[in-house]
C-alpha cells in the first residue's frame, strides 16, 4: 500500500459499505481495483471464486486479472472472475439454461445476424429499399433490451404507429431468437436481470456465488447492467464501484452517466472517495480540463491536479482549409520530431469523425510518415465475409445454427421467418440442429409443400458442395459456392453503387485467395493432405489476431476518434477540426445535447501528458462547396491565457510558424528524394 496515495488506500482498505470511487482521468483507478482485490483475498480472507470484477472490454478484463496475478499467487486467484458485463451474463445464462428457457449449445448472435433475422421479419422478402428502417427497428429494441423492457410491454405502452411496428418486431424477433436456440448481445445482460427478477431463489444462489462486486468505468452502465448489479449486491452492498461522469461518451449506445448519482438513491450508505491527483498529464493540461468541464452540471465535483509541472501552452492553430490543416499538422509533426529526437508512435492525432482522417492520410502517405488508424472495420466483420464465411462453417459443421440462419436466405430463397419458426420448433423436439432436419419427412405437418421444398432444395445443394469439397478439390468447391448461388448478384443488386458492390466482391475473393494459400501451405507441411476444416479455424481466429495487431507498439503515429481515445494516453496530442458543427457535433447542437460533446472534449484534453494542440479550418468543403467555419465553443471556454494561437487570423505569429512548418516539410522531401 506504500505506494498508493491517501486517497487510494482509503479506497482499497473500506469494504463495510457500499462504495464509489469517483475516479478522474489518470488517477490510477485500476491499481485501485487490482490492489483491493489482491487485500480482500489476502488480508480479509475473502475468497477469490467469491469475488467478480466487472469491466466494458476484454482487454481491460486481461490487464486486471493479469495484475491481480502479478499482486497474488495464481493459487490465491483460483476462481476469480474477471470479466467483461456480457461475459459475466454468458457465465450466468449457461450456469441456468433451464430457467433461462435455453438449450445447451445456444448461439450468440451479432448485430449483423440480428439484422438479418428483423430483415425477415420487417420487408417479409420485399424491396432493401426500406433497410433504413430495420437499422431504426434494431436500435429501438437495443434500446428496449438494455431499460429492461420486454416485448409485451413495449406493444402495451406503444404511442405512435411506427413505435407499434418496432414492438411488434421485437416480439416476432425474441419469438424466432427463442425458437432457434439463440441470443442476442443485448440478451447477455437483459435475460440474466429477468430470470433474477422472477426467480428469486436463483438470485439468492448468485448472491452468495458473487460475495464481493467491483465494476470498472461505471458511468458507461445502461439500466439493465445498473438493474443486475443492483440485485447482485442487495442487501448488504458489498460492492466497489468506479467511475466518472466527467468521461461519460456513450449515451448514443445506451449509457447513463446518471446512474453514478442513482447509487446515493438506492444507498443511503453509499461511501464516496475521490481520487483528484493525476499521473498523466502537467498541470496547464489539466487546468485546461478542469476549466472546460466545470461548464457542466455536476452532481459530484472534483478537480484533477498533478506534480508533473505546469507544462507549456496549449497550441491553438487555425489554417485557411482542410488541406492546410492538414499540411500543418503533417510538417509539424516531422519539425517536432526531429527536434525532439522523438518516436513516431509518441504522437497522436484525434478527430470527432472517421472522415476526417483520410486528407491526413493522404498527407502522411506522401510524407511517408507512418502511422495507424485505430477502430477500423475489421476485414472479418464486412457482411460478405462474413456471409462467405458462414456458408464455410456450415459447410465444415452442420451442427452451427447460428451459421445457417445468417445464409439461409442469403441470397433470398423464399424462406420467410415463419418457415424458419416452424423449422426451428420441429428441430427442438427432435433435438438436432436446424440443417439436420430441413428433408424431415414429419415436416410437411406443420409448413407448407412449398417452403418444405426450398428447404431441401437448400440442404442437397450444400450436401453436395460438401460431398465435393471433401472428395476432390476443396477450393473449386468454395469457388463453385460462390458461382451456383450467385452471390455476385445478390452483391451488386444490394450494393449501393457499383462501385461499392465491385469492392465488396474483391473482398470476397480477397478471401479466397486466402483460402487458396492456406490450402497450398498444408500441401507443404502435410505432404499432400490439406483440411478446409483446419483452414477455415484458422481464418475464423484471424479476426481476433488483427485486434490484437492494432495493439502493437510500432512505431508510428496513431490516427483515432476521439471515442475510441478513452482509456488511452500519449505524450503529444493532436485534436483535428474543434469547430462548431464537428466538435459539437452538428446533431448534438440540434438535440440539445452540448454536456456530452463537451465531456468528449474533456477525454481528448486528458489523453495528452505533455503537448496538446488543437487545430482548426477557417473552411471546409461540404457537398462540393466552400463553407466557413466557426471555432469550437469549447476553446472558448478554455483559460485564455494558457493559449498559444498560430496561423490564420493571428498575424504576429503566422509567419513564423508557417515558415516552420514549410521547411520542415521541405527538409522531409529532400531526404525522401
Amino acid at each position: 500500500m506504500s505506494n498508493l496515495n491517501p486517497r487510494q488506500q482509503e479506497a482499497v482498505l473500506y469494504t463495510d459499505g457500499p462504495l464509489l470511487v469517483l475516479a478522474g482521468a489518470g488517477s490510477g483507478k485500476t491499481s485501485v481495483i487490482t490492489r483491493k482485490i489482491a487485500w480482500l483475498i489476502q488480508e480479509r480472507g475473502v475468497p477469490a471464486r467469491r469475488i467478480a470484477a466487472v469491466t466494458f472490454t476484454n482487454k481491460a478484463a486481461r490487464e486486471m486479472k493479469e495484475r491481480v496475478q502479478a499482486l497474488a499467487s495464481r493459487g490465491q486467484t483460483r476462481g476469480l472472475i474477471v470479466s467483461t458485463f456480457h461475459n459475466l451474463g454468458l457465465r450466468i445464462l449457461k450456469s441456468e439454461l433451464a430457467a433461462c428457457g435455453l438449450r445447451r449449445g445456444f448461439s450468440i448472435l451479432d448485430q449483423a445476424d440480428s439484422k438479418e433475422i428483423l430483415k425477415e421479419i420487417l420487408l417479409q422478402g420485399e424491396s432493401e429499399k426500406d433497410a433504413a428502417a430495420v437499422d431504426g427497428v434494431q436500435k429501438r429494441i437495443s434500446d428496449w433490451k438494455n431499460e429492461l423492457i420486454l416485448p409485451d410491454q413495449a406493444v402495451s405502452h406503444a404511442s405512435s404507429d411506427d413505435e407499434l411496428r418496432a414492438a411488434m418486431a421485437y416480439s416476432g424477433y425474441n419469438r424466432m431468437l427463442r425458437a432457434c436456440n439463440a441470443v442476442d448481445f443485448d440478451d447477455l445482460i437483459l435475460m440474466p436481470a429477468d430470470m433474477f427478477r422472477a426467480q428469486p431463489r436463483i438470485l439468492e444462489k448468485w448472491r452468495h456465488r458473487i460475495q464481493y462486486l467491483l465494476v470498472d468505468e461505471y458511468q458507461d452502465t445502461n439500466g439493465a447492467q445498473y438493474e443486475l448489479v443492483r440485485m447482485l449486491a442487495l442487501p448488504e452492498g458489498h460492492f466497489t464501484v468506479v467511475g466518472d461522469d466527467d468521461q461519460s461518451i456513450y449515451a448514443w449506445r445506451g449509457a447513463r452517466p446518471e446512474n453514478l448519482a442513482r447509487l446515493q438513491d438506492d444507498w443511503p450508505a453509499l461511501k464516496v472517495v475521490k481520487l483528484e491527483q493525476n499521473y498523466r498529464s502537467t498541470g496547464r493540461i489539466l487546468k485546461a480540463a478542469n476549466t472546460v468541464i466545470a461548464n457542466n452540471p455536476h452532481v459530484f465535483e472534483k478537480s484533477l491536479w498533478s506534480d508533473y509541472g505546469f507544462g507549456g501552452p496549449i497550441r491553438i492553430a487555425a489554417m485557411r482549409d482542410e488541406d492546410g490543416e492538414t499540411d500543418w499538422i503533417a510538417g509539424d509533426l516531422f519539425h517536432r520530431r526531429l527536434q525532439g529526437g522523438l518516436h513516431w508512435r509518441d504522437f497522436a492525432v484525434l478527430y470527432r469523425g472517421n472522415f476526417q482522417s483520410r486528407i491526413l492520410e493522404m498527407k502522411l502517405q506522401s510524407l511517408q510518415i507512418p502511422y495507424k488508424v485505430s477502430g477500423g472495420t475489421s476485414f472479418f466483420a464486412r457482411s460478405e465475409i462474413k456471409d462467405l464465411m458462414c456458408y464455410l462453417r456450415l459447410l465444415v459443421n452442420p451442427d452451427d445454427d447460428n451459421a445457417f440462419l445468417r445464409i439461409i436466405n442469403t441470397p433470398r430463397r423464399e424462406i420467410g421467418p415463419a418457415t424458419l419458426e416452424r423449422l426451428a420448433g420441429w428441430a427442438a423436439q427432435r433435438e438436432q440442429g436446424l440443417y439436420h432436419v430441413c428433408e424431415d419427412l414429419g415436416l410437411a405437418e406443420v409448413m407448407p409443400a412449398k417452403a418444405l421444398e426450398k428447404l431441401g432444395e437448400f440442404k442437397r445443394w450444400l450436401d453436395q458442395k460438401r460431398r465435393f469439397c471433401f472428395g476432390h478439390n476443396s477450393l473449386q468447391a468454395v469457388n463453385e459456392l460462390i458461382t451456383e448461388m450467385k452471390y455476385e448478384d445478390w452483391i451488386m443488386q444490394n450494393a449501393s453503387s457499383p462501385r461499392i458492390g465491385e469492392k465488396r466482391m474483391q473482398n470476397v475473393w480477397q478471401l479466397v485467395r486466402n483460402i487458396q494459400r492456406m490450402l497450398e501451405k498444408q500441401e507443404e507441411d502435410d505432404d499432400g493432405a490439406t483440411d478446409l476444416e483446419a483452414v477455415i479455424s484458422k481464418l475464423v481466429l484471424m479476426d481476433m489476431l488483427e485486434q490484437q495487431d492494432q495493439e502493437d507498439d510500432s512505431d508510428r503515429v496513431q490516427l483515432m476518434t476521439l471515442h475510441a481515445s478513452k482509456g488511452l494516453e500519449f505524450p503529444h496530442v493532436y485534436m483535428m477540426g474543434v469547430e462548431e458543427e464537428l466538435l459539437p457535433h452538428r446533431t448534438s447542437i440540434e438535440e440539445d445535447n452540448i454536456v456530452e460533446e463537451r465531456r468528449l472534449m474533456y477525454v481528448g484534453i486528458t489523453r495528452a501528458r505533455e503537448t496538446l494542440t488543437m487545430t482548426q479550418a477557417r473552411t471546409r468543403k461540404q457537398y462540393g462547396e466552400k463553407i466557413d467555419t466557426l471555432p469550437s465553443r469549447f476553446i472558448e471556454e478554455l483559460p485564455q491565457d494558457d493559449l498559444h494561437y498560430i496561423g490564420e487570423g493571428f498575424e504576429k505569429d503566422e509567419k513564423q510558424e508557417t515558415q516552420a512548418a514549410e521547411a520542415s516539410i521541405a527538409n522531409l522531401r529532400a531526404l525522401l528524394d
